[in-house]
């Protein structure tokens, strides 16, 4: 029998995304694992514990967070099949931790504020979806920031889930979302999470390091284009992994994405990707909006070949 599992659960996120109604009910299954996460980091990460200790701890804290994530997929998984829910009752649960959906419905709202030059309202809407200072951002930073994060949220909150939930089911992709969630709660380099993050930030490089390739080749096909800034610059992100997509997106569009950043009133010189314009627009977000949906039908048609794949060797 073939087993759409990534195929439906993917169209299920296409359709209805996470509902409002349903996340101001339940929350989202993610929640658990920040509250985890923030338990942990309260008890153990403290300012008089030796860096070291502050690691063994943050990787106990990684541990804790695969027992329950990993634990809880695979209890899931037995119970779908001793309940003969299959295939169908998989997809359910996996269908949360996708995002194609959502990071759509997050960055459209910033394009329509550019185009109408609301800047304010364009200034709100991506600080919703970066983690950089958005106050003083002008049309041409609103626009870029808002590309970046299209093109490394595809990986994060899309094709990485995907592929662990091909690999290993529903213990991969809840694995997979509780390290992620670890990573952009913890694994920072700032002195304060540093050693207790160091668990979280390499594993979920690990976790990465295939998906962002792959993330990176669909935006280019996508895109029409993008091959040699993607092998020029891809390892010019402080990510080992990041840099792959945003370089990707940079090609595609002819632009130069990253370069100087604000964090916290502090301004991080980094390096440019791509070697095209500087100053995107709106036109540019909705190109980047386009070849993000080439790219997530490209994951449709892979969902659909590994299942017709899976079924023909299955006994």
């Amino acid at each position: 029998m073939v087993e759409p599992v990534a195929l439906v659960a993917l169209a299920i996120d296409a359709v209805v995304g996470w509902p409002a109604g349903l996340y101001r009910r339940i929350g989202h299954p993610v929640g658990l694992f920040a509250r985890i996460i923030d338990r942990c980091e309260q008890r153990w990460n403290r300012a008089d514990t030796s860096p070291g200790l502050r690691r063994a701890l943050g990787v106990v804290t990684v541990v804790l967070l695969l027992m329950v994530a990993a634990g809880g997929g695979l209890l899931l998984q037995m119970a779908l099949g001793k309940l003969h829910l299959g295939w169908i009752g998989m997809a359910l649960l996996a269908w949360p931790a996708l995002a194609q959906r959502s990071l759509y419905d997050h960055v459209v709202p910033v394009a329509q504020a550019l185009e109408r030059s609301d800047l304010n309202a364009a200034r709100q809407a991506v600080g919703a979806i970066v983690g950089r200072d958005t106050a003083a951002l002008d049309r041409r930073g609103v626009a870029r920031a808002a590309i970046e994060s299209l093109a490394e949220s595809f990986c994060d909150g899309i094709v990485a889930p995907l592929f662990w939930l091909l690999v290993g089911g529903l213990p991969g992709i809840w694995a997979y979302k509780a390290i992620n969630t670890a990573d952009s709660m913890i694994g920072h380099r700032e002195e304060r999470w540093r050693a207790f993050g160091w668990a979280a930030a390499r594993l979920d490089d690990a976790l990465n390091l295939v998906p962002a390739r792959i993330a990176a080749l669909l935006l280019c096909l996508g895109g029409g284009g993008g091959w040699r800034i993607l092998w020029r610059d891809a390892r010019k992100h402080a990510s080992p992994n990041a840099g792959w997509t945003e370089a990707a997106m940079a090609g595609a569009l002819g632009l130069r994405l990253a370069g100087p950043i604000a964090y916290d009133g502090v301004v991080h010189h980094k390096d440019w990707i791509g070697s095209g314009r500087a100053d995107a627009t709106a036109q540019d977000l909705r190109q980047a909006l386009a070849i993000y949906r080439r790219a997530c039908l490209m994951l449709w048609i892979i969902a659909a070949v590994f299942a017709v794949f899976w079924g023909s060797i299955a006994p």
